[in-house]
């Protein structure tokens, strides 16, 4: 694939196995956390109603 012209920064210039590798984690690390704490999370949704 020929490279465009642009910055080189940010995820689109990564390398797509790269790219793949991350998208499988999915956001994995901020769910857990709403798991293990129910009160965080319900702290987290008043916070977002709030705006």
């Amino acid at each position: 694939m020929p490279q465009s012209k642009g910055s080189g920064r940010g995820s689109a210039s990564m390398d797509e196995d790269k790219q793949r590798e991350i998208a499988k984690k999915g956001g994995e690390g901020s769910s857990e956390n709403f798991k293990k704490d129910p009160e965080k999370a319900s702290e987290a949704g008043r916070k977002g109603g709030k705006r």
